[in-house]
């Protein structure tokens, strides 16, 4: 009982010790956290405020019920109809390009990086430009193919969801296209060859070897193009001259043009909230997939 006694204080004495331990570990951090706190967290919740309160400073779930109008709603279609549209052309357009890039020939594939990154660093605007540029009317496109017989009158391939689709897979493919390739280029090809030396043929061991091991490359940049496209605003204003409404254009008309911050707000909460939705059955689903192995 004695021994208890002076053991308690020190064990108190161990505990302050390691509580202080992991205050002075956790140091380093305060800055970040405040940093996310300050960029991040506050504003979020000053948007889900806004989106509480009437113009009259009312308490209020209008801003919500509202967002089942048809208006609305089809925003809310287009926005992921589009979204998801862009990512499925990103994967098949991206995946073979990441393929080439990895097991292609050294110099085509070191030019095939070179332009993958200029137009990633290259202005959204400009090549949103660009693509107005060439697909219109008159424009690069629609004059090859009329020199070429293929077709009789230009194509309306601007201010719709033609142009919109168009414009948004250029300027997304580079976010699927990298994480496939660091996914790819990490894949020992010895798995590959081990496959050939048991009879798998080439198609076969890509189908059972290689595809499967450069699926979680492919999730990743198939989330990150999805992700990016549901908060697309300058492409499809231009793009789709005012025929293709996403749920970014209602927000800014919404504050632009009606001087409504609920709505506005209710519109980024909910947005925000299917974003979080999306990447938690993504990361699920993974996790599914790596049990199952």
């Amino acid at each position: 009982m004695v021994a208890e006694c002076h053991d308690a204080p020190h064990q108190g004495a161990l505990r302050r010790a390691a509580r202080r331990h992991g205050w002075l570990l956790m140091s380093p951090m305060v800055p970040a956290l405040l940093l996310i706190l300050v960029t991040f967290v506050l504003p979020i919740g000053w948007l889900f405020g806004l989106s509480l309160f009437d113009a009259d400073g009312h308490l209020t779930l209008d801003n919500y019920s509202r967002l089942l109008q048809p208006i609305y709603l089809l925003a809310f279609s287009q926005t992921f109809k589009i979204s998801l549209i862009v990512t499925l052309v990103c994967v098949l357009i991206g995946y073979p390009f990441a393929y080439f890039m990895v097991h292609g020939n050294k110099v085509f594939a070191g030019i095939a990086m070179g332009l993958l990154l200029i137009s990633l660093w290259t202005s959204l605007l400009v090549r949103t430009y660009a693509w107005l540029v060439l697909l219109q009317r008159r424009g690069l496109v629609n004059d090859l193919l009329l020199n070429l017989g293929i077709i009789d009158t230009p194509l309306t391939l601007v201010h719709n969801l033609t142009g919109t689709i168009i414009g948004m897979t250029h300027i997304m493919l580079p976010y699927i296209v990298l994480p496939l390739y660091a996914s790819m280029k990490s894949i020992d090809p010895i798995y590959t060859q081990a496959a050939a030396t048991f009879g798998a043929s080439p198609s076969r061991a890509f189908r059972d070897v290689f595809l499967p091991l450069s699926l979680p490359g492919l999730a990743a940049g198939a989330t990150l193009v999805f992700v990016l496209s549901l908060g697309f605003y300058v492409t499809p204003a231009l793009l789709g001259g005012g025929k293709v409404q996403m749920l970014s254009m209602r927000i800014e008309s919404d504050v632009s043009m009606y001087a409504n911050w609920g709505a506005a707000s209710s519109l980024g909460v909910v947005l925000l909230v299917a974003t979080l939705l999306i990447l938690l059955a993504v990361k699920k689903l993974s996790d599914l997939a790596r049990r199952s192995k």
